[in-house]
């Protein structure tokens, strides 16, 4: 992609509202993105010689507005509300040369491995969200167990099988590698308001859509109630305790991805869903062919880590490791501000 000159902001969009729930106007949006289309000369995403994917990763309500369940504060205590205005800024400043958008959400119900509901102790109390890991101690030694009200919920009533799953489970993250089963706070629900896309970023999406008719990827991940999905890509476990297959890896979108020229990747939160997403795409790419890491365009000012000061969780210096290992593997990092030249 040759050098050019940035579009500018159009003036509907107001910074100060995208910490904030609200209903994008389509019909007045999609007029104005088609006048703006015609007075940049904004041509439709298909004659781009150039493709260009913006990832934007799980940029919902739950983890994006300070009120909402998982709000990704980083250490400023303001990160996912900056990390949005940049991105918003930057989707409209490069709107000619971002043939599509792909859209993570993060999509769950209540009875899933990650919330409270799931487990209990000898008291009968529920973990405390967001300040409760399960290790495979913790498992093995009875001090967490999968609450047997739900099973019938799950999986027809065997308890049993549940139990052994959730021994399974925590061994192999273990094994792996991966961070510990992290109880969480109820979020992302399906249906509700947290699910949804932040406004101002919704609004800045649907008027690419419409200037550059080009229709946005959205991406569902996190449904199964056996597994964390942190990653876009894949879940954290695939195979059951009797080595069936209990999820499997998004294949299909993987390999779309990596038929781009470039991929720009945003989202929340950059220790989490970010890095995990990242990791698989270059799992892959290290497969194929080690140098297409460097089609791979890391917006590092529009993502942030979890920090949960309360509870003195920081995953600052888990992410910042993991965007050094990207960058280390030919993966760009770059600043939502620069000229895109890609």
């Amino acid at each position: 992609m040759s050098n050019f000159l940035t579009l500018p902001i159009p003036p509907f969009f107001n910074p100060d509202l995208v910490g904030s729930v609200w209903r994008v106007p389509y019909q007045e949006r999609a007029e104005q993105a088609r006048a703006w289309a015609n007075q940049y000369a904004i041509a439709p995403a298909m004659q781009d010689q150039r493709k260009v994917c913006l990832l934007a990763i799980d940029v919902q309500n739950t983890f994006c507005i300070p009120e909402f369940e998982l709000f990704v504060g980083g250490r400023s205590g303001v990160g996912a509300i900056a990390d949005n205005v940049r991105l918003c800024e930057f989707i409209y400043r490069n709107l000619d040369h971002l043939t599509e958008i792909a859209v993570t959400l993060d999509t769950h119900t209540a009875m899933q491995i990650f919330h409270p509901i799931f487990w209990i102790n000898d008291a009968g109390e529920h973990p405390i969200p967001n300040a409760t890991s399960i290790s495979l101690a913790d498992v093995q030694q009875g001090k967490w167990k999968v609450n047997p009200a739900i099973a019938t919920s799950l999986n027809g009533g065997d308890y049993a099988a549940l139990q052994r799953h959730a021994m399974h489970y925590v061994q192999r993250l273990s094994d792996d590698g991966k961070y510990p089963l992290t109880v969480w706070a109820y979020h992302s629900m399906l249906g509700g308001v947290g699910h949804a896309l932040v406004a101002s970023l919704e609004e800045a999406i649907f008027f690419h859509n419409i200037a550059r008719h080009s229709q946005t990827d959205f991406q569902i991940k996190g449904g199964n109630p056996l597994t964390e999905n942190y990653s876009a890509l894949r879940p954290e476990v695939i195979e059951g305790v009797d080595g069936k297959a209990i999820a499997q890896q998004n294949s299909a979108f993987l390999q779309k991805l990596l038929k781009f020229d470039a991929i720009v990747i945003a989202g929340q939160a950059k220790s989490h869903c970010v890095a995990w997403t990242i990791q698989d795409l270059l799992n892959e790419i290290l497969i194929q062919d080690p140098s297409l890491a460097k089609k791979v365009y890391l917006l590092e000012d529009c993502t942030s880590p979890v920090v949960v000061p309360d509870v003195v969780l920081d995953y600052t210096d888990q992410a910042n490791a993991a965007f050094k290992r990207f960058a280390e593997a030919g993966m760009n990092l770059i600043k939502s501000t620069e000229k895109l030249d890609i």
